[in-house]
């Protein structure tokens, strides 16, 4: 089975929808710089939902590429450890399209993406099939997130929507939580979010 590797580049993207791989067999890795002493909490609560399959890593020093030097050490060395994974870098930085080029030309899988809801895995179901059955799908995605869970109703819509590969809008996202309020699976107060999944 092929492991896959998830390397976010914090200095450059901040996700709000890790929660989102939270049943998949996805590792990720948030590399933080050498100055970012805070994450937000809301991301802190995602990676803690992933259990073993997700770390911090802090770049030790600052320059310019560090981070980006550590991201590529940590690809050798993964290649290293688990032959035949995949990675997917997560980061607006185009300096890294070389280095995927050659992992590439070695036959290494290697992609780059500026936008984490790339990674996740979308729902598998239709726009065509009934609201009932993707709304089902939503509430069996945060029933399996467990601790990864959006706080914020504004994180609540980006998750839905990532977890359609952003095929819907905020509209059709604002209407999917309003059917959750109605089957009372969420409880939206002051936008903070609670749930009382199945």
């Amino acid at each position: 089975m092929t492991t896959n590797f998830v390397l976010v580049d914090f200095e450059n993207v901040q996700p709000s929808n890790v929660g989102a791989l939270t049943g998949t067999d996805k590792r990720v890795k948030v590399f933080v710089g050498a100055g970012q002493t805070k994450v937000p909490l809301e991301l802190a609560r995602a990676l803690q939902g992933l259990g073993d399959k997700a770390e911090y890593i802090q770049v030790s020093g600052n320059g310019s590429n560090a981070l980006d030097f550590h991201i590529a050490f940590y690809i050798g060395k993964l290649v290293g450890e688990h032959p035949g994974a995949s990675f997917h870098i997560v980061s607006k930085d185009t300096g890294f399209d070389p280095l995927i080029k050659h992992l590439s030309g070695l036959t290494i899988d290697c992609k780059r993406t500026s936008a984490f809801g790339d990674v996740s895995p979308p729902v598998r179901i239709s726009n065509s099939k009934p609201l009932t059955e993707r709304v089902d799908a939503i509430v069996e995605n945060l029933t399996k997130r467990k601790s990864g869970r959006p706080r914020t109703l504004k994180t609540l819509v980006s998750s839905i929507k990532a977890l359609f590969v952003n095929k819907v809008t905020d509209d059709e996202a604002a209407g999917f939580v309003k059917q959750l309020e109605e089957r009372k699976v969420v409880l939206i107060t002051d936008g903070k979010v609670s749930y009382q999944l199945p």
